[in-house]
């Protein structure tokens, strides 16, 4: 199956790309930088230097890949754990969930892709009610937490609501592993790098249109549907090197 993977070298991309290859799949994969397509090249992949924001580019990008599937796993954060930078990306992180999201939307659209994954956050759920389940609201109330959730809110919205597209979202865990920000889970809900780019190679072809908690049975939110619908599991770990190069 051809897949379009926007965010290929992200945290999620990395550990993602060689799972797809292994499956079978031919994979076209994003970045910005022409010094990352030769990394991605190397590693098998077709690489795309597009940005999410350049809607024309973008849409010729999907067009040419000819995907089945768009799975969208971009984000905007710092490489390195830095509080200040983390609360500065905020914005930045939030502008992709918006506005890189409907380009992404619009360019699979435009492509004929039927089968649209995409990066959320199990973190994000208003507090009380634990563990959460799938339709429980998420938390728009907090001050601090505005712009993150209201971004994710908007994401998940338009990939729901496309038409023509069954969209799937995966809400992660606060991730860790390698190419994360922590070697050992941090904060709760949490979730390793390889469960969550093996939950994106599931969705292919065993989730159903809607959303799914993917994260650590930690007691936070329920893996319920997921375990149940995707065949999902936590404690899965690849055997790739720490870093892909």
């Amino acid at each position: 199956m051809r897949i379009f993977l926007a965010g290929a070298a992200g945290a999620i991309g990395r550990r993602l790309m060689p799972l797809l290859l292994g499956a079978g799949h031919r994979v076209t994969g994003t970045t910005r930088h022409a010094e990352t397509a030769r990394i991605l090249e190397r590693a098998g992949v077709s690489p795309a230097v597009v940005d999410v924001f350049d809607a024309s580019a973008l849409t010729a990008a999907v067009s040419a890949a000819r995907p089945a599937v768009v799975i969208h796993q971009l984000t905007d954060l710092p490489h390195e754990l830095d509080e200040a930078k983390v609360r500065a990306s905020a914005a930045a992180n939030a502008r992709i969930r918006r506005e890189g999201t409907r380009n992404l939307i619009a360019a699979a659209q435009a492509a004929g892709v039927h089968r649209f994954i995409v990066q959320s956050i199990s973190f994000a759920y208003a507090p009380g009610g634990e563990p959460h389940r799938e339709g429980d609201p998420l938390d728009l109330a907090d001050p601090m937490r505005a712009v993150t959730v209201s971004g994710v809110v908007d994401m998940e919205r338009q990939v729901l609501a496309a038409s023509g597209i069954e969209g799937i979202v995966l809400r992660y865990g606060l991730l860790y592993g390698p190419g994360t920000w922590y070697a050992t889970p941090a904060r709760k809900p949490s979730l390793h790098v390889d469960a969550a780019a093996c939950a994106a190679l599931l969705a292919i072809t065993r989730a159903r249109p809607g959303v799914y908690n993917i994260a650590d049975e930690d007691g936070v939110v329920s893996i319920a549907k997921a375990r149940a619908e995707l065949d999902f599991d936590p404690d899965f770990r690849t055997n790739l090197p720490a870093q892909l190069a």
